[in-house]
C-alpha cells in the first residue's frame, strides 16, 4: 500500500510568529530554561561570542539546527532576529523510556505509533488525532525530517496533541532496538508484503510504523519489523492519504483489543 499525499498538502505552512524567538540570548535563555524548543535556524556565516555554548546546547539537548542564508531568515520575520531564530512546541516532549514504564506499571499493553519522515504539518495532526481518540499511549517521531510540532499540527490535531505523549529520538534506528527489547511488538504498514492488515493479529504490545508520504517505510526500519501488513486496495487510485491509512490500521487494532475484552 503506497502512501502519498493530496495534492493540496503539499503547500507549505506558514509559521506562526507566536512560536519563534528572534535572537542568540533569547534562545540561549529559552535552551537553558529547559523551554521545549522545536528546531534553531541560524544563518549562514554568523559570527557571535556565543555560537559555541549555542551549539553545544543544541547538541546536549538534541535540538535540530538548520543552516540557512539570511535572505530566508528576513523572509520569516520583520523582527531584529540577529540571525537566529527559534520555534517553541506547544507540547512537552515525552522519553519513550517514561512511557513504557507507566504503561507495563499499570498493567497494560503499550500501544505506540511511530512515524518515520512524516512530514505534513496537516498529516500529523491528524494522524495526532486519531491517536488520541483511539487511546495510543504515544507518537514517537525523529527529530529530523518530521513536521513540526508546532500551532499547526495543534489546530489539526483539534486540541488531541495536548492529551497525547509524543516521543521525539535523534535515532530512531536504536528506539526501535529499544521498543523491541521492551516486548514491543513492531507491525510496518507497507505495500511490500502480500499480507493483508485484516488476516493478521494484532494483539498485546504493539507499536505500529507508518512511513512518510512520498516512499514509506526505510528499509533499515522495515527490516526491524516482527510483521508487515497492507491495507487491501481495489480501486484504480494506488495508494491512500497517510493519515487515513494510519486511521485505518489503528482501529483495525482497537477492533481486535475490543473483541478479546
Amino acid at each position: 500500500m503506497p502512501i502519498s499525499m493530496n495534492k493540496p498538502f503539499h503547500k507549505q505552512q506558514e509559521s506562526d510568529p507566536s512560536e519563534m524567538i528572534f535572537g542568540i540570548f533569547p534562545v540561549l535563555e529559552a535552551l537553558r530554561s529547559a523551554a521545549d524548543v522545536d528546531k534553531v535556524i541560524l544563518q549562514v556565516g554568523l559570527r557571535s561570542p556565543q555560537l559555541q555554548e549555542l551549539r553545544e546546547l543544541l547538541d546536549e539537548l538534541e535540538i535540530p539546527l538548520q543552516m540557512v542564508p539570511r535572505e530566508k531568515l528576513d523572509r520569516m520575520t520583520r523582527a531584529n532576529h540577529q540571525g537566529v531564530i527559534g520555534f517553541i512546541s506547544p507540547v512537552t516532549f515525552q522519553p519513550i523510556e517514561e512511557v513504557l514504564q507507566r504503561v507495563y506499571e499499570e498493567g497494560r499493553d503499550p500501544f505506540l505509533l511511530i512515524l518515520d519522515r512524516v512530514t505534513d504539518v496537516r498529516n500529523f495532526g491528524a494522524i495526532c488525532r486519531t491517536a488520541e481518540c483511539a487511546g495510543i499511549d504515544a507518537v514517537i517521531i525523529p527529530s529530523r525530517g518530521s513536521a513540526r510540532v508546532g500551532g499547526d499540527a495543534m489546530k489539526t490535531s483539534a486540541g488531541a496533541l495536548m492529551n497525547l505523549p509524543v516521543c521525539r529520538t535523534t535515532n530512531l534506528k536504536d528506539t526501535l532496538e529499544y521498543l523491541s527489547n521492551s516486548g514491543i511488538r513492531l507491525v510496518g504498514c507497507t505495500e511490500k508484503t502480500e499480507k493483508s492488515l485484516y488476516a493478521v493479529e494484532l494483539q498485546g504490545p504493539l507499536g505500529i510504523i507508518m512511513g512518510s508520504e512520498e516512499d514509506g517505510i526505510s528499509p533499515e526500519y522495515l527490516k526491524r519489523c516482527d510483521e508487515r501488513v497492507k491495507i487491501p486496495m481495489f480501486g484504480k487510485t494506488g495508494s491512500l492519504n497517510v493519515s487515513v491509512a494510519t486511521a485505518l490500521v489503528v482501529y483495525e487494532v482497537v477492533r481486535q483489543r475490543i473483541l478479546i475484552n
